[in-house]
């Protein structure tokens, strides 16, 4: 299958994703978002994902210039672009069953600022800032960030962001919590490959229910939780990974896992 606004690639067992609209800071048009949810059904065997963009940015926000000012301010048109392409991508991403990882290149606003964010690991250029840009052309956050800013840097920071419409460095979001590392931009592309390519390499069915796991628990009760956990742990036992992580461990050796 051949894409208009992204590429994808495989490098030995991990998947990546290059927003590829450089001319234009990859702004993301709903096209894009289906586009980077399809490559995500075309997967394979890989055993983790890489997320980036091409360029000097990772992704200036939704294409005001595609999808046109009316569209987007109107109301309509931006809740069908939400509820159509943007919302099902966000959740793809969280329900998927390997890691993911990303890697932003360079400015990450708007839409782009919670697809930045949506990852298990964002990895982030010194160079690069997060903007929740939303307030300054008159909108709301969108792409879940009023969910996930919240719960990864709290309540105070996350209203700075979002009603301040203030840039955020990647140094900043690395001291807050919002981000894994800061690197810097002549490292960002061999770490972040790296860090997928040792979670490809990990015990993908684990590393799977471990996230789904996450994300149940971040929206139930500790009971919830404990029941999932138990689920996830079954699920996780009866996997050939398990079975040869143990092995390893008695022999004192390294495991050597399969994602099976």
């Amino acid at each position: 299958m051949s894409f208009d606004t992204i590429r994808l690639e495989h490098i030995g067992p991990v998947a990546k994703i290059v927003l590829n609209r450089p001319e234009r800071l990859n702004a993301c048009p709903p096209s894009m978002a289906v586009e980077i949810s399809d490559a995500l059904s075309m997967l394979g065997d890989a055993r983790a994902v890489l997320l980036t963009g091409e360029g000097r940015a990772f992704c200036s926000g939704a294409d005001l210039a595609v999808t046109g000012a009316r569209s987007i301010a109107g109301g309509a048109g931006s809740y069908k672009a939400l509820t159509e392409s943007y919302n099902p991508l966000i959740m793809k991403l969280s329900r998927l069953p390997v890691p993911v990882v990303v890697a932003v290149n360079g400015p990450a606003a708007g839409v782009g600022c919670s697809l930045a964010l949506a990852g298990d690991f964002t990895l982030a250029a010194k160079s690069a800032y997060f903007l929740q840009a939303f307030v300054n052309i008159g909108l709301v956050p969108d792409g879940g960030s009023t969910w996930i800013l919240p719960r990864l840097i709290g309540k105070p920071r996350a209203m700075q962001m979002m009603m301040l419409g203030e840039r955020v460095s990647a140094e900043q979001a690395e001291n807050w919590g919002m981000i894994y590392r800061a690197v810097d931009d002549a490292a960002l592309a061999d770490e972040a490959l790296a860090l997928a390519t040792r979670l490809a390499h990990g015990p993908t069915v684990a590393l799977g229910t471990l996230r789904q796991t996450m994300a149940r628990g971040l929206e139930s009760d500790l009971g919830s939780t404990l029941v999932t956990e138990a689920e996830g742990q079954r699920k996780a036992g009866d996997s050939a990974d398990a079975a040869e992580g143990i092995r390893a461990f008695l022999e004192k050796r390294k495991p050597v896992f399969t994602g099976t």
